[in-house]
Parts: structure tokens; C-alpha cells; sequence
């Protein structure tokens, strides 16, 4: 807690790179954009250059709807549905798609930043070149995606030691990584997707085998839109618009306000029950119409209707759990990072990006020392089906950036990693936050469910069953009240569920809360 700022990443060298920034006299954007580059240092198996990410900005004193940055890059030109004919890769070159994070980031920081450019990419520079100690998460990761790992020689001689995952405390060195942040430092975006630097990522492309080519790259911008909103009992919550599925907490939110929370029990099965069948509901119409909406334009003026949530909320029985597969056939607990900074100011900024699985496609541009991202296999191929792959359309994200307001200021900033858990553990941290009024840290450490439907998996080949999966630690009379309903449950120990929350709460008299996820490596800060 702090009177000034706040940070809450999901690695303390990162939260460090923001915090440096803010004393620099740098303002949320500055330490965001710094956040955002540490990030896909020290925590390499989440995000980086290689991969995507969006952003949603709140500007104090500004009365406009606010910003949202769109880091996702486009489907590369060859990426033909016909290509495929036996399904998406999920790792390797043939899993590489256009990266568009740093497109995103730089946009961000040039419309907001106080600090030049170069200075918030410099704690970057230094975590590649003097290295990041391995952490227990990192090495988790590691073992979960050894396979792809040790399948390229790159990306095994950086991230692994003899060939196998390496000891906590060993250091992760990047040289490669850390020359081309220098030329990032220097020419920003525009060196990356258009420059030299641009020249050298496309060889580097070309020579491991992936289709994103030169012409890809330069395609390649950050997009700057106004966030999505909604009010839930006199906040507004912001949103990432589509191509991310931000609409989704949005409108799990909107279901569930047709319920009076407030006589309900923490934990109890009364209100899991409650948010896991809007949650069902709020995905069958995610996978009706989540897309691009360049090229499949969204209904969400009616999804995010009164009228609309009130229908669905009445096919809730209060006493029976639903069975709803998603109407294609179409992660699991993907692999991603979220942050998020209120400054001194009140300018705040909730972020999100991500590689989609551990380490990506498991491939390390040769050259620029980038791992690359495995987003192509999140594409459908079915052509009928809203996210189906078409060369230059943007895939549908389960990346969102959600942000709290109350009376025209920051009230809370929150999100986490975890693909289709994103919006399920987030739609939990709102009611928290709201209903119970729970504080950011307890928000963090409390017992999550997580709930899969048939279908539902973001990943190729889009499967999923129909558990409701459970962190241990809720009541004994939740458990029997879900089973009751009918809920399919699955057990995971304590702090071992999807997603990895980070939140940060102003409080009335101005003070900044935040409150970090022990299940990674979250770590909050403020002053």
C-alpha cells in the first residue's frame, strides 16, 4: 500500500523496471511500456517481442471513453486455410504467427509517456544481457514444454543447461535479445516492423521456416481504439474491444447483476453456482461471434443489452447445473502475463500479452535471439465459424485488460493470463472486489473454480469437457451444494488453479492497494 503509486506484475524484475520508471518521473504509460519489455525477459515462457498483447488507459482528468491499445498481429499473408489440411500445428515454425506486441506497446507509450523512449527500454537491455535467475515457476513451465524446447537448438541452449531444465538460481542469459532491444531502444517500433532490425527478424523468419515475411512485419501497427464498458452496480467496468473477448467478462457481469449478491456467502455454492451458469452462457455467444471485427462485425450493442442479459439470466436454474456445448466444435490454462500501474496522477494502465503456450512455438529467431509465438493454432478452420483463418484478419484473443471506475476515477485495475480461464477468474476478482468487498491480496490468494464447457478450448483442436474444477480449500457444504446441482467437479490442490491475478485498488483517501498472485511469480509494490 502507497500513497503516490502502485505496481502488480506477474515477476518482481519487472515490477522493479516499472517502479525505476515512476522515480524517473515517468507516469503509468512509461512504466507499463517498461513493465511490458522486462516481462518478456524475465519471464520468457509468457511473452516478449514474439508474441501479442493489448492495453486499456485511463487518463486522469480526461472525459473521453478512455484508450485501448491492440498489440495482435495479423494472420501472415500465406496463412491460407488450405495449408493446413491436417489441422494446425501446435508448435514449431508452422505455429508462428505475425507478432504484434511491441506495435501495441510503443503506441501506448508514445501518446502517453513523459520519458523518452530509450529509457524505458533500458532495465530490458540489462536483464538480457546480465541474466534473470531461474525461478520455481520458470522451471515449471520449463518441464511442461521440454519437448519444444529441446526441439529447436536455439531455443535449448538458451533456456535449458545440458539439456535439461536448469537449477533455481541459475542465470538465463540473452546477448542476442539484448542487441536487438538496443536497436528497439533506438528506433522503436518502427526499426522492428519497417527498419533494419525489421530486415534481420524477417531472415530470421525465412531461415527457421516460419511464413511471416518482411512484407507481414510491415504491415504491422498498434492500433488505438476506445475500450468497450458497461455499468455493474454503479462502476463502470472497461473492457478490451474484439478482436479481444473482453465482451465476455462484460457481459457475465451484466448476467449476473440480475441477481442480488449481496445476501450471499463468500465461497458458498449459492454464488459459484450463480457465476459458473453465466459464465456458460456468456461463452456459448463468445463462440457465436467472437472474431475480428473488421471482418465479422459484433452484435455487442445487444449483447451487452439490459434486455438481452435479462433473458439469459432468467434460463438460470437456480437449483440445476446446465450442459451447454459451444455451438462449433471448436486453453486450457494458456500461457500469458498481465500487469498493471496507477501512478501518482491517477493515470492508470491494465496490460496484457502473451506467446499463447509455454515458450511459444518453442522457436528462437537465430539471429535476434526473439522466441517466437504459436499463435496460429488458436485460428478455427472451419470457414463458417467466426475465427475462421483468412490471411490479414486478426484472431480471436482471450487476452483482455479490464479496469474499474467509480465517479470518473480509477476505483480498480486487475486481470490475469489463463486463456479461456481469463474471464472466468476475472468475472470472480469483480464480484470480489464489488459484492464482497474483499481487498486485492485476499482477492489473490482466495480458493478459484474454473469451468470448462464442450468445445470451449482456444487451441487447436478446440476440445473441452464439462468439469467444474475446483482449487481445494472452498467449504465442504460448497462442494455438496455444487454436487447437488449437478456440477461435475475436479480437485487441484491449493494455489495450484488456473490464472495468476494481479489488482490494484484506490481506495477513498487515496491510497493505492495492490495485491499480487502467489500461484507464479507476482510480486505488488507501491510507495
Amino acid at each position: 500500500m502507497g500513497r503516490r503509486a502502485a505496481i502488480a506484475t506477474n515477476h518482481p524484475e519487472a515490477t522493479a523496471a516499472g517502479m525505476a520508471m515512476l522515480r524517473q518521473g515517468g507516469n503509468a504509460a512509461d512504466a507499463a511500456a517498461a513493465i511490458s519489455l522486462a516481462l518478456g525477459v524475465a519471464e520468457p515462457h509468457m511473452s516478449g517481442l514474439g508474441g501479442d498483447g493489448f492495453s486499456t488507459v485511463f487518463i486522469a482528468g480526461d472525459r473521453g471513453p478512455g484508450y485501448c491499445y491492440n498489440g495482435s498481429g495479423a494472420a501472415p499473408a500465406a496463412a491460407t486455410a488450405d495449408r493446413y489440411p491436417e489441422g494446425l500445428a501446435d508448435a514449431g515454425p508452422g505455429a508462428v504467427s505475425t507478432p504484434g506486441c511491441l506495435a501495441g506497446i510503443h503506441a501506448m507509450q508514445r501518446a502517453h509517456g513523459k520519458l523518452p523512449w530509450a529509457d524505458v527500454v533500458q532495465p530490458a537491455i540489462a536483464l538480457a544481457r546480465d541474466g534473470v535467475a531461474a525461478t520455481h515457476s520458470f522451471r515449471r513451465f520449463a518441464r511442461a514444454a521440454l519437448g519444444r524446447i529441446r526441439a529447436d537448438a536455439n531455443t535449448a541452449a538458451t533456456f535449458l543447461r545440458d539439456g535439461e531444465v536448469p537449477a533455481v538460481g541459475t542465470l538465463i542469459t540473452q546477448p542476442r535479445l539484448a542487441a536487438t532491444l538496443e536497436a528497439v531502444a533506438e528506433g522503436g517500433a518502427d526499426a522492428f516492423y519497417r527498419g533494419a532490425l525489421a530486415a534481420r527478424l524477417a531472415a530470421d523468419l525465412a531461415a527457421v521456416g516460419a511464413i511471416s515475411t518482411a512484407a507481414d512485419l510491415a504491415a504491422t501497427e498498434g492500433e488505438a481504439t476506445a475500450p468497450i464498458s458497461i455499468a455493474y452496480r454503479g462502476y463502470e467496468v472497461r473492457q478490451s474491444p474484439p478482436n479481444s473477448m473482453g465482451f465476455v467478462l462484460l457481459q457475465e457481469l451484466k448476467i449476473v447483476e440480475r441477481f442480488d449478491l449481496s445476501g450471499l456467502a463468500e465461497g458458498s455454492a449459492e454464488l459459484l453456482h450463480l457465476l459458473v451458469e453465466a459464465k456458460k452462457l456468456a461463452f456459448l455467444d463468445r463462440e457465436r461471434h467472437a472474431s475480428d471485427p473488421k471482418a465479422n462485425p459484433l452484435p455487442l450493442h445487444r449483447l451487452l443489452s439490459d434486455g438481452y442479459a435479462a433473458t439469459l439470466a432468467a434460463q438460470i436454474d437456480p437449483a440445476r447445473a446446465a450442459s451447454i456445448p459451444l455451438r462449433h466444435e471448436m486453453p486450457n490454462d494458456g500461457n500469458t502475463t498481465y500487469f498493471c500501474v496507477v501512478d501518482e496522477e491517477g493515470n492508470a494502465v491494465s496490460a496484457i500479452q502473451s506467446l499463447n503456450s509455454p515458450f511459444g512455438a518453442g522457436v528462437q529467431a537465430p539471429e535476434t535471439g526473439i522466441l517466437l509465438n504459436n499463435r496460429l493454432t488458436t485460428w478455427h478452420l472451419d470457414p463458417s465459424h467466426p475465427n475462421a483463418l483468412v490471411p490479414g484478419k486478426r484472431v480471436r484473443h482471450t487476452m483482455n485488460a479490464p479496469m474499474i471506475l467509480k465517479d470518473g476515477k480509477v476505483w480498480a485495475v486487475l486481470g490475469t493470463p489463463g486463456a479461456d480461464n481469463q474471464v472466468q477468474i476475472n468475472l470472480q476478482t469483480v464480484v470480489s472486489l464489488v459484492d464482497i468487498g474483499l481487498d486485492p491480496q485476499l482477492v489473490a490468494e482466495a480458493p478459484r473454480w474454473s469451468s470448462s464447457q464442450p468445445g470451449q478450448e482456444a487451441n487447436w483442436p478446440h476440445g473441452g469437457n464439462d468439469a467444474l474444477t475446483l482449487e481445494e480449500g472452498f467449504p465442504t457444504e460448497t462442494v455438496e451444494g455444487l454436487k447437488a446441482r449437478g456440477h461435475q467437479i475436479k480437485f487441484v490442490p491449493p494455489l495450484e488453479g488456473p490464472c495468476s491475478i494481479e489488482c490494484i485498488r484506490v481506495l477513498e483517501n487515496g491510497v493505492r492497494m495492490a495485491g499480487s498472485d502467489p500461484r507464479r511469480d507476482g510480486w505488488a509494490a507501491a510507495y
